[in-house]
C-alpha cells in the first residue's frame, strides 16, 4: 500500500490522502514508479469542485507525470525494466473510432484521462498502458519531464492550432500555467507576445517577462492595435473563464484568429457577430497527440524551452495540500509532487 492523493466526491475540497494498492498490470500495460508528478489547473478544479467534466469519483489525482518503469505487461516488448518515460493522458481510447484511426485520439470521444476518468499519478505506483509511453531524454530532469504535458496543451494550442508567422503580434488572456507556457511557445515560433491578466495576477505575470513577453494588467487595447491601429493577428484564449472570448473578438484584427484554449463552463452572453464581421477564425484546441509529445520533449531536452521560471516549488504527496493552496493563490505558476 502506499499513500495516494484522492478525489473522492464531487463536493468542494473532497480530496484526502489514501493508501492506495499498488495496480497490476494488464498484458499491454507498464506500472510506472513515479518519480515526478505536476499539478495542475484541473486537479485544483476537482478539489475546489469548480469543474464542467465527469469524475469517476473516487479517483487518485495526476495526469502530469514521470517516472521508472517498475514492472512489465506480458505483450509489452519495446520497454524494459527501469527505462526513463513520461506518460501522456489518454489512458482509455477506443482504437476503432474514427478519430484515433486518424491519430487524434485525443478527440476520441470515448477518451479517458488519467486523474479524473482512471486513476492518475499522484501516488507510488500507477498503471499505463505502453502505447502512452515517451523516452525521456538523457539530461532531463524527471521534475522538468513531468510537466511535458502542458507544454504540450501549449504546443498544441499555440503551434497547431494557431497561424504565427515569425513578426506577429500575439496576446496570451490568462497568467496561468498554459497561458505562461502559451506565451513562451509563441516566442519560440518568433512572435512578440503580450501576456495579459488582472491585478491579483501579478506574481505570475511577472514570470512571463523571463521568455521575452510584455506583461499587462487589464485593457491591452493600446498594445493590440500599436502597429496599426487594427489589432493582434492572433489571440489565445487560455483563461479559465468565458467572457475573455468577447476580449478575444475586441482586440482581434480583421482576418486574424484566435485559439481558445482554457475552460469556462459559464454562458456566454454576448453576440459573436464581430467573428463574422472581422472574418476571424476561432479555433478550439483541446490535449494533444504522439508526434506533439515527441516535439515538446526535444523542446525540454535541447533547452530552448526552459521551464526553470514557472516551477515554483517541489513537495512530497503529504504536502500535496500546501501545494494546491500555493498554486491555487497564485503564489507560485507550478508545484510539482515527488512521491518518491
Amino acid at each position: 500500500m502506499s499513500p495516494a492523493v484522492v478525489n473522492f466526491a464531487p463536493e468542494p475540497h473532497s480530496v484526502e490522502l489514501r493508501e492506495f494498492e499498488r495496480p497490476v498490470p494488464g498484458p499491454d500495460d507498464v506500472i510506472l514508479a513515479v518519480e515526478a508528478v505536476g499539478v495542475c489547473g484541473s486537479d485544483l478544479h476537482q478539489w475546489t469542485s469548480s469543474h464542467s467534466w465527469q469524475v469517476n469519483y473516487p479517483v487518485v489525482l495526476g495526469h502530469e507525470f514521470g517516472g521508472i518503469i517498475a514492472e512489465l505487461g506480458s505483450e509489452v516488448k519495446k520497454w524494459k525494466e527501469g527505462d526513463r518515460v513520461v506518460s501522456e493522458t489518454a489512458a482509455v481510447i477506443n482504437p476503432d473510432n474514427p478519430m484515433s484511426r486518424a491519430g487524434l485520439y485525443n478527440l476520441d470521444p470515448d477518451r479517458k484521462g488519467f486523474g479524473y476518468g482512471v486513476n492518475g499519478a499522484m501516488t507510488r505506483y500507477v498503471r499505463v498502458p505502453s502505447r502512452c509511453l515517451h523516452r525521456v531524454p538523457a539530461g532531463l530532469s524527471m521534475e522538468f519531464a513531468a510537466l511535458t504535458e502542458p507544454c504540450c496543451v501549449a504546443f498544441n494550442a499555440v503551434i497547431q492550432n494557431g497561424r504565427i508567422t515569425p513578426g506577429d503580434r500575439v496576446i496570451v488572456l490568462g497568467p496561468g500555467p498554459i497561458g505562461i507556457l502559451c506565451a513562451a511557445m509563441a516566442r519560440l515560433a518568433g512572435a512578440e507576445v503580450a501576456l495579459v491578466g488582472l491585478e491579483r495576477d501579478r506574481v505570475r505575470l511577472e514570470i512571463a517577462r523571463h521568455y521575452g513577453c510584455e506583461v499587462i494588467v487589464g485593457d491591452a487595447t493600446d498594445w493590440a492595435k500599436a502597429r496599426d491601429g487594427l489589432g493582434a493577428d492572433g489571440v489565445i484564449d487560455a483563461a479559465g473563464v468565458s467572457i475573455t472570448l468577447k476580449t478575444a473578438l475586441e482586440l482581434t484584427r480583421p482576418n486574424g484568429w484566435i485559439s481558445k484554449v482554457g475552460w469556462g463552463p459559464q454562458p456566454l452572453g454576448f453576440s459573436l457577430d464581430p467573428l463574422v464581421h472581422k472574418n476571424l477564425t476561432l479555433q478550439g484546441s483541446f490535449s494533444h497527440n504522439w508526434p506533439i509529445w515527441e516535439r515538446v520533449l526535444a523542446l525540454l531536452a535541447s533547452g530552448r524551452l526552459d521551464l526553470k521560471p514557472v516551477v515554483g516549488g517541489i513537495w512530497t504527496l503529504e504536502e500535496w495540500h500546501e501545494a494546491f493552496e500555493k498554486m491555487h493563490s497564485g503564489e507560485i505558476v507550478k508545484a510539482v509532487l515527488r512521491p518518491a
